[in-house]
């Protein structure tokens, strides 16, 4: 979390000519991708994907790459927030539920006074298919320019948006934040801490809303795996198909 944070705001410091794309894909959306096409290039497209779930963690620790801890969206756009109001940066707040967006900041401006609010906008369920709403939330988004714009579309739809349109605005950075802005402003339940320790969170939201995620853990978990077993298997394959080093061996040298 620590180095996502510095990485972030050094380079937020120090305005590019393009603004940095942060995802972060968890099973379900790796599993996802791997289906979709647009939602992969978008995931491919960002500058920096953190593991937003535990399942990529022991993931990564199985392939022989492996990440230290979890960092999950909504703790980072917290961190980030905090960091834009120590260092005069502004945020802007895009999507969620109705009211999301207004009560995500308030809520963040109690606790950092100093935070710059852009703006706040939620555009409404399939905005992406109205050319003028969408030409809204673009104009809307420019006119502020922010630094930080945390967009809570839900996946892929988020990402997705990020990919095809952030190059275009005058932002500094864009995250993907998912339902934070609803958590943050108390409109949903946030998992207990515990849950984010010892990576039970999946199942404290399948045992609170079954009938909403029950497809998406007990059949997205077996699909994860079986993506996570055929890498394994491709990195052994490639591994004892790689052509052994070779040996350089010198001119003879005459004994004299």
């Amino acid at each position: 979390m620590n180095e996502a944070v510095a990485w972030v705001v050094r380079l937020m410091l120090h305005r590019g000519a393009f603004p940095l794309l942060i995802m972060g894909p968890n099973a379900q959306l790796v599993t996802l991708a791997s289906a979709k096409p647009r939602f992969a290039r978008a995931l491919h497209a960002a500058h920096l994907n953190v593991p937003d779930g535990i399942s990529v963690v022991l993931a990564s620790r199985l392939l022989g790459a492996p990440i230290s801890e979890r960092v999950t969206g909504g703790e980072l756009m917290e961190r980030l927030c905090e960091e834009c109001a120590r260092h005069g940066m502004s945020v802007f707040f895009l999507g969620g539920l109705p009211g999301a967006a207004v009560g995500a900041a308030e809520s963040l401006r109690r606790r950092y006074p100093a935070l710059r609010i852009a703006g706040c906008y939620c555009p409404p369920p399939g905005f992406e298919n109205d050319s003028l709403e969408s030409a809204t939330v673009r104009r809307v988004v420019g006119k502020s320019a922010p630094d930080l714009l945390c967009v809570a579309f839900g996946a892929p739809r988020q990402e997705i948006w990020m990919h095809e349109n952030c190059s275009t605005l005058p932002i500094g950075a864009a995250i993907s934040v998912g339902a934070a802005l609803d958590t943050c402003a108390g409109l949903r339940k946030r998992a207990p801490r515990w849950t984010h320790n010892t990576g039970l969170e999946w199942l404290y939201r399948l045992l609170r809303e079954p009938r909403r995620l029950w497809r998406r853990y007990l059949l997205g978990i077996p699909q994860f795996l079986a993506i996570v077993a055929r890498q394994i298997v491709r990195q052994q394959f490639e591994h004892r198909s790689a052509p052994a080093p070779s040996t350089l061996i010198g001119p003879a040298r005459e004994d004299r």
